[in-house]
């Protein structure tokens, strides 16, 4: 018998594979050929907000939770310990104590 977290690990899971087949219509060349090129610190700080970013483009279509214009490596591993610091900071509420 599976237990719930794995039930719920594999649906969030499925729902992201799928997601990731979504089309997007953004025309996002204007943000592509111009402008500032975003790298690890912009990367770290969007990773932070990643979460408030993903509720502000569940409701505006205009708002991307991971920059398109971005300089590849440096940004994503930014990103990456930006959103890793909210798992960090959520474990530290959930240890539990030593029972005597």
């Amino acid at each position: 018998m599976k237990s719930k977290g794995m039930i719920y690990i594999s649906l969030i899971l499925m729902i992201l594979i799928l997601s990731s087949c979504a089309k997007s219509d953004a025309n996002l060349t204007p943000c592509m050929t111009g402008g500032q090129v975003y790298g690890f610190w912009h990367g770290l700080f969007h990773g932070l907000i990643a979460p408030f970013g993903l509720l502000a483009s569940l409701f505006d279509h205009t708002t991307y939770m991971y920059a398109p214009n971005n300089n590849g490596a440096w940004y994503a591993l930014g990103f990456l310990f930006g959103s890793g610091g909210w798992g960090v900071l959520a474990d530290r509420g959930t240890r539990k104590r030593k029972m005597d």
